[in-house]
């Protein structure tokens, strides 16, 4: 198994900087062609394995099975959004100013009620605290100014299908309806049934960086995926079964040799055999559920 380690652990000190400030650079360019070798695609294959029959029949699972997770972007944005570069400069450095003082709320949880039934009651974000996941950049450059907040609903889908949520609505300057920041933080992960792949990724595995979407009725889910600068990009292999997808990453034409430190990411959708419904997504190098990007939409 090659793992280029030195490339490998400044990527990963990379990941740590980007997930700490900026983020990943993101690109959404085609597929690549899959180079990789037989060995390759047979451990990707035989992880994926492992991590499905892990969760069949788990305590995780039936925990996970219970709670509330939302399968995509937890902010809506208003219409229209954004009348100008400027404007979407400042939501992507996430750049706001408030004007006024925001609301108090005498409710302290909100509920969650699915569409096919069944209702969830967590505590609810106050006004400061939904603002504050979205509003941290405060540099001199392009800002959206936020005028007004009211408790209100939205909706979105979670891992339990389609649910209604309670959400801050934020009036926005220069915009007719408001930005929708759901006032709810996803229910606490239970601790997966296996153990992560091992311990830095290598060529064959790597993990997801994230989720962005299921769509076409829960046949497609769109992944961000890492990978390094000196290579053809990320392969997402799906593994499914009744109660669970395993999706796993792995590196196309990685060259030998030294390579920069940049760490990149690129969308990758994966067509299902059948819709998600309300089997579990997990990632195959990490062995736990993928991650949803919380508090900003790309």
């Amino acid at each position: 198994m090659r793992r280029h380690t030195a490339q490998v652990v400044k990527l990963l000190a990379a990941l740590a900087l980007c997930t700490a400030g900026s983020g990943l650079a993101v690109g959404c360019g085609s597929e690549q062609a899959d180079r990789r070798s037989d060995d390759s695609v047979r451990t990707s294959q035989a992880r994926a394995r492992e991590v499905a029959d892990a969760w069949h029949g788990s305590e995780a699972a039936r925990v996970w099975a219970t709670g509330y997770h939302p399968m995509g972007e937890v902010i809506e944005l208003p219409e229209g959004a954004f009348h100008t570069d400027a404007d979407k400069r400042a939501y992507t450095t996430q750049n706001f100013v408030l004007r006024g003082t925001l609301p108090t709320s005498p409710e302290k949880t909100g509920r969650v009620k699915w569409e096919s039934g069944g209702s969830l009651a967590l505590p609810l974000m106050t006004a400061r605290e939904a603002y504050d996941t979205m509003a941290r950049g405060g540099n001199d450059g392009p800002h959206l100014t936020v005028t007004d907040a009211k408790l209100g609903e939205t909706t979105l889908d979670t891992s339990r299908g389609p649910a209604t949520v309670p959400a801050w609505l934020f009036t926005l300057e220069g915009y007719d309806t408001p930005l929708k920041r759901v006032a709810l933080s996803p229910s606490r992960l239970p601790k997966a049934p296996i153990e992560p792949a091992a311990e830095v990724p290598s060529d064959e595995l790597w993990p997801v960086e994230r989720l962005v979407e299921v769509t076409d009725g829960g046949r497609s889910v769109t992944v961000i995926a890492s990978h390094g600068a000196c290579d053809d990009g990320p392969a997402v292999d799906v593994l499914e079964t009744d109660d669970s997808v395993v999706l796993s990453v792995s590196i196309v034409g990685t060259k030998d040799g030294s390579c920069t430190s940049q760490l990149l990411g690129e969308k990758r959708a994966v067509k299902l055999d059948r819709p998600l419904g309300d089997r579990i997504l997990l990632d195959a190098f990490t062995g736990r559920p993928l991650p949803v990007k919380q508090g900003q939409a790309w």
